[in-house]
C-alpha cells in the first residue's frame, strides 16, 4: 500500500475543502444566455432621417430599357438584334423567365408584333440555306469562285518559290539540312534588301536591261538574279581524248543551258565566299559573306569576273578544235 500522508507531522498546512463548497462549472455553450431576434412585428427598425436614396438604390436602367426609351423618343423602334434567335421567342415558351425578364422584354412578348426590327435571325438563315440549296449553287459557302483546274505551275506548293531561289537554296544545302539552307537564303535576301544601292562599274557591264541601282534593294530576288546571271559563263571546257588521233586530248567548248550557267556561277560565288576571312562566329556569318560577294559582283569588285573571263578566253581559243571532232 502507498504510504499515507502524515497530516499532523507535515510542516505545511493542507487546506481541506469539502465537496459541498465546490462549484460545478458548466460548459461555455450552456453559460451563454439565449438571445432573442428582433423582428419587424415586435420592434420596427429605425428609419433614417435623410430620405434621399443611396448610391446603390438609384441604379441605371438596363441596356435594352435604355435603348427602348431612346427608340420611343426618336421613333425608330426598340433595340436591334443582329444575330441568333430572338430572346422574345425563348421567353414565350418559358413563363418563369418572363417574370424575371426586363420590362421591355415583357412588353415585346405580350405584344403581337415586336417593337424591334431584326435584319437577320436563325430562322431566316435556315430559310436562306434551304433556298440556296434549291437553287443548285455549286460553290456554297465560298465568297469567290474556285480556281480552275489544272493549277498553274507557280500555284503548286512545291514550286511556290522563284526558280533561282530554290536552286541557290539547294546549292547552299549541306548534309541534307534544308532548313539551315533556307535560313541562310533568307539572310542573304534580307541583306540584299537592307543594303545600300550598289555603284555600277562601267568596266564590268551587267546583263542588258538591268534596272537602275536604286531599284535593286526594293526587289532582292531581282538583285540576286542580276548578280548571278551577270557572271554566269556561256560555255564550259570539256577535254576529250583521242579526238585528233593518238592519246592526246583536246579541249572543246560546250554551250550551257540557263540552269547549268546559274549552277556554275553559284558554285564560283560560294567558293569565293568561303575563302573570305570570317568576321566572327554565329549562324549567319557564311550567309553574310555570300551576300557581300553578290554585292561585290554587281559593283564589279569580285574575283568571279576574272574567272568568267578566263573561261571565255579559253573557249574562244578552243573553237578551232571543233573541226577535228569527226576524226576518229
Amino acid at each position: 500500500m502507498p504510504p499515507r500522508l502524515p497530516m499532523f507531522r507535515s510542516g505545511r498546512s493542507v487546506a481541506v475543502v469539502s465537496r459541498a463548497s465546490q462549484q460545478i462549472q458548466q460548459p461555455l455553450c450552456l453559460r451563454l444566455a439565449p438571445r432573442r431576434n428582433i423582428t419587424a412585428d415586435e420592434k420596427p427598425l429605425p428609419t433614417a432621417e435623410n430620405t434621399e436614396s443611396g448610391p446603390n438604390e438609384s441604379q441605371l436602367p438596363h441596356v435594352s430599357e435604355e435603348a427602348a426609351a431612346l427608340g420611343k423618343i426618336t421613333g425608330e423602334g426598340g433595340p436591334e438584334i443582329e444575330q441568333g434567335t430572338p430572346v422574345q421567342e425563348i421567353l414565350k415558351e418559358d413563363e418563369e423567365s418572363q417574370e424575371k425578364a426586363p420590362k421591355v422584354m415583357q412588353q415585346q412578348v405580350q405584344s403581337t408584333s415586336p417593337n424591334g426590327t431584326r435584319s437577320f435571325s436563325t430562322f431566316r438563315r435556315q430559310e436562306a440555306m434551304v433556298g440556296f440549296q434549291e437553287k443548285g449553287v455549286e460553290t456554297a459557302g465560298h465568297n469567290f469562285d474556285l480556281p480552275a483546274l489544272p493549277l498553274a505551275a507557280n500555284l503548286h506548293l512545291k514550286y511556290r518559290y522563284a526558280p533561282i531561289v530554290k536552286q541557290v537554296t539547294n546549292l547552299l544545302m549541306r548534309d541534307g539540312k534544308l532548313s539551315v539552307a533556307q535560313r541562310n537564303m533568307a539572310m542573304i535576301l534580307n541583306h540584299l534588301r537592307t543594303a545600300s544601292p550598289p555603284t555600277f562599274n562601267p568596266e564590268r557591264p551587267l546583263v542588258p536591261g538591268s534596272p537602275p541601282a536604286s531599284h535593286l534593294p526594293l526587289n532582292p530576288i531581282l538583285y540576286l538574279t542580276l548578280a548571278i546571271d551577270s557572271v554566269a559563263p556561256l560555255l564550259r571546257i570539256r577535254a576529250q581524248k583521242g579526238i585528233a588521233g593518238g592519246g592526246a586530248s583536246l579541249q572543246l567548248p560546250v554551250p550551257l543551258s540557263l540552269r547549268q550557267r546559274r549552277r556554275e556561277a553559284v558554285t564560283w560565288i560560294l567558293d569565293a565566299a568561303s575563302k573570305k576571312p570570317a568576321r566572327g562566329s554565329g549562324k549567319g556569318q557564311f550567309a553574310q559573306r555570300v551576300a557581300e560577294e553578290l554585292v561585290a559582283i554587281v559593283e564589279g569588285r569580285s574575283g568571279v569576273w576574272e574567272r568568267r573571263g578566263g573561261i571565255h578566253k579559253l573557249a574562244v581559243s578552243a573553237r578551232a578544235n571543233l573541226n577535228t571532232r569527226g576524226r576518229r
